[in-house]
């Protein structure tokens, strides 16, 4: 079978038993039915089909195979919706590597207690001058998609945890709503990863003022993983272990290395573009990092 369930290690593949309803000896079965469901929607061109690909939306969704159906769907359709987003969509594009260099996002080598990758933005570093959101957005989403590569990820998730300190009034009138939506889009619907937490830390008043304006937006799961810690490292070092967090945060790892991500990425392989036309459904191509040169 896939090479994805073989990589697992014993504590993940009993947590994917355990929480995500993962049966290795349907897997094949589970995998072909939401493959057969392609032919349902002609509409969207399906650019990668093979088992390793279809399994992580499975993993995100629980098994769920309508589910895990409708977030394959919104994955592709989004980038159809979306051209100017995934036009250009690697690592040495422009945007995407001033944002990656100012540390959009930074993400740490040690996981959380619980396996969970830990995903680091510090809002003040948004030098407007330099980027839009827009290139954040998409510096994001293609460190996720080099992430989600890691079946451990595909089954324990990610933490995320945002730092507004000194983050400005006038930075804070670019995240207008349609922007947010956007990412919100791309990111809870369209996107095939586990987020255990969002941590907001630091945050000022008109932060909290927007996070009520998108809060309508965002689902009922999304809305309990959230929290606003403001000024107390203590809660965020209760729900994440202070072994786990750079000394920003009051934990006992170095101060993070903003550019460490950035030099990480820019030292991968960059995978070809996939077709322009839909993948066969019986199709099981070999491909490291999905779309990520998109041009």
């Amino acid at each position: 079978m896939s090479k994805s369930h073989s990589g697992l290690s014993s504590e993940a593949t009993e947590k994917a038993r355990l929480e995500l309803n993962e049966n290795p000896d349907t897997l094949h079965h589970d995998i072909q039915q939401v493959r057969d469901m392609i032919v349902t929607r002609p509409d969207i061109g399906f650019l990668r089909t093979d088992d390793d690909f279809i399994l992580r939306f499975l993993r995100a969704r629980k098994f769920n195979q309508s589910e895990s159906f409708r977030l394959l769907s919104q994955y592709f359709l989004f980038r159809q919706q979306h051209l100017h987003i995934f036009h250009s969509f690697k690592v040495d594009d422009p945007g995407i590597k001033r944002a990656l260099m100012d540390g959009f996002p930074g993400v740490l080598e040690t996981p959380d207690q619980h396996g969970r990758k830990i995903l680091l933005l510090f809002a003040s570093n948004w030098d407007q001058t330099r980027h839009s959101f827009i290139d954040i957005l998409r510096a994001i989403l293609l460190s996720l998609e080099v992430l989600i590569e890691n079946p451990e990820l595909q089954v324990n998730g990610f933490i995320l945890i945002i730092d507004w300190s000194n983050f400005s009034f006038k930075q804070a009138s670019k995240l207008t709503p349609n922007v947010l939506k956007l990412a919100i889009e791309g990111l809870q619907d369209s996107f095939p990863a586990r987020f255990g937490g969002i941590h907001f830390v630091n945050q000022p008043w008109y932060i909290q003022a927007m996070y009520t304006i998108i809060k309508p937006f965002l689902k009922d799961k999304t809305r309990k993983r959230i929290y606003l810690h403001g000024n107390n490292l203590t809660s965020l070092q209760q729900l994440i272990g202070v072994e786990c967090l750079p000394s920003e945060f009051g934990g006992s790892l170095p101060p993070y290395d903003v550019g460490l991500w950035a030099r990480l990425s820019w030292g991968r392989t960059t995978a070809t573009s996939p077709s322009t036309r839909p993948a066969s459904p019986s199709a099981d191509r070999e491909t490291s990092t999905p779309l990520l040169a998109l041009d």
